[in-house]
C-alpha cells in the first residue's frame, strides 16, 4: 500500500492510509498568495478521509496563517527557499494518539548523543572491492531489491522499480556502493534545483554490511555532486530513533531543526522524524 501523490492547484500533496496524513509537499508561488484556498482544500482531503494529520512544508513567512488555523511548527530551516526565506515545517493533528510518542525518551536519548558528536570528522575508505557510484536505469530492479530487504515499510513506494525509473527523470540521484558488482548501500537525493535545496534520503544498508560507515561516504558523496549542481542548503528527514542516522548527519556539521512527531510510517510502524540542515 501506497500514498498517492496529486496536484492541489499548482502544489503537490501526498496523502493515503500508508502514512494516515496530507503531506503538503511543496507550495506552489501561484497558490500562497492566499495561501487560504489550497490550506482549506488540505484541510477538506484530511476530513474528507478521517486522516489523523496534517503536514505542511511552507515559507516561514506563511507561519502566521497556519498557527491561527491551530497548527504548530516542528522544524525550522533557515535559508531553505533560494537562500532568502526559511521553511517551516508545520504540523496540526487531528486525533489525540498521533500527538504523543511513546518512544519520546528513547529518542530524546539518541538526539543527546547525536548532538554530542556534533562536526566529527570521520574518514571512511571504501576496500579495494568496492566502489561508490550514482545509479542508472539498469539499476532500478536491484535497487528495489536492496529497499525492500532493509525497511519492512516506507512512506514512499521505493520498493516498486517503475517508481523509482520515475523519479530519476523527476530531479532524484542516486548513489550505492557496490562490493564485487553488488549493490550493497544506497542514498538518494531529491533535488528542487528552482530554490536550490536538496533532501539528503533514502539510505539503506544491508544487514550484513552495516557499521562500515558506509552512510558517512555515501554523505559526502552526495554533497561533492550537489554542490557541482548548484544546491545551497542540504537537509534530511531522519528516524528519530536511529542512532546511526542522526549521528551521520550530526557528525558531518548538520544542524538540529526540530521533530516531527509520529510522522512518518517507516520500518513496520509510525515513528517520529529528526529534521536535520546544512548550508553547503
Amino acid at each position: 500500500m501506497t500514498d498517492a501523490i496529486i496536484r492541489l492547484g499548482d502544489s503537490v500533496v501526498q496523502h493515503g492510509r500508508h502514512n494516515d496524513r496530507v503531506y503538503l509537499m511543496s507550495l506552489s508561488s501561484s497558490d500562497s498568495d492566499p495561501i487560504h484556498p489550497v490550506l482549506e482544500a488540505v484541510e477538506s482531503l484530511a476530513s474528507e478521509n478521517s486522516y489523523s494529520k496534517i503536514f505542511c512544508k511552507i515559507p516561514s513567512s506563511l507561519k502566521d496563517d497556519f498557527l491561527s488555523g491551530g497548527y504548530v511548527e516542528e522544524a525550522h530551516i533557515p535559508g531553505f527557499f533560494g537562500g532568502s526565506e526559511d521553511a517551516s515545517f508545520m504540523c496540526r493533528y487531528l486525533s489525540q494518539y498521533r500527538m504523543y510518542d511513546e518512544s519520546s525518551e528513547e529518542n530524546c536519548k539518541v538526539l543527546n548523543i547525536a548532538l554530542g558528536r556534533q562536526d566529527e570528522e570521520k574518514e571512511v575508505r571504501l576496500p579495494m572491492n568496492a566502489s561508490c557510484d550514482i545509479c542508472t536505469p539498469a539499476d532500478v530492479v536491484e535497487m528495489a531489491g536492496v529497499f525492500t530487504e532493509v525497511f519492512p515499510t516506507y512512506p514512499f513506494p521505493v520498493f516498486d522499480p517503475e517508481y523509482l525509473l520515475q523519479t530519476m527523470t523527476e530531479g532524484f540521484v542516486y548513489f550505492c556502493i557496490r562490493t564485487e558488482g553488488r549493490i550493497v548501500a544506497l542514498s538518494s537525493c531529491e533535488m528542487d534545483t528552482e530554490n536550490m535545496t536538496v533532501e539528503m534520503t533514502d539510505f539503506a544498508t544491508l544487514p550484513s554490511y552495516r557499521g562500515r560507515g558506509y552512510s558517512h561516504f555515501l554523505l559526502n558523496e552526495m554533497e561533492r555532486e550537489m554542490l557541482r549542481r548548484d544546491m545551497r542548503v542540504a537537509y534530511t528527514i531522519a528516524r528519530a530513533r536511529s542512532y546511526g542516522m542522526n549521528i551521520v548527519f550530526s557528525s558531518n556539521s548538520y544542524r538540529y531543526a526540530g521533530t516531527l512527531v509520529n510522522n512518518t510510517n517507516i520500518s513496520g510502524g509510525f515513528e517520529s522524524m529528526n529534521v536535520w540542515h546544512k548550508k553547503l
